[in-house]
């Protein structure tokens, strides 16, 4: 019986496998255009009103607020994901009131971020959904395509 179950096991890892690496595949990163102009425009608005007290108008940060764009952000957050980045803001800003913004308004603030960030914008709406934002790598440079 643990014989057949141990087949099964490595049987079904090996069917898993393309799937996995297919997945991999799908990731992306922010130098994909992962966000829209018009986001960032909005999140510009959403990031006046409720981040520049703390984080500057410029977003390279404050007295007791980090930079949310230029190098000392990038050296952060390179090799994260926006996932990652998502939840954090999601979670805890901001300071006065954390979590009090909507998954859309924090979407909007994010996509603001990379347009200051000199990030291309692309076609497709930043997404507001975790799971799908973990697929998008924070990468400093632009990775070479192979």
């Amino acid at each position: 019986m643990n014989l057949r179950f141990t087949v099964m096991a490595i049987i079904g890892l090996a069917a898993l496998a393309p799937l996995s690496s297919s997945l991999r595949a799908q990731s992306h990163s922010v130098w994909d255009g992962v966000y829209t102009q018009d986001q960032a425009k909005k999140g510009q608005a959403v990031y006046n009103q409720n981040c520049s007290s703390c984080h500057g108008d410029t977003l390279m940060g404050g007295e007791s607020a980090p930079a949310l764009a230029g190098g000392e952000f990038l050296s952060n957050w390179n090799g994260l994901t926006m996932g990652e980045l998502f939840e954090r803001i999601r979670t805890t800003m901001p300071q006065n009131k954390p979590g009090s913004l909507s998954r859309e308004n924090n979407t909007l603030i994010l996509s603001y971020m990379l347009s200051v960030s000199n990030f291309p914008a692309g076609k497709t709406d930043l997404p507001q959904q975790t799971e799908v934002l973990k697929e998008i790598r924070i990468d400093a440079q632009k990775p070479d395509k192979k």
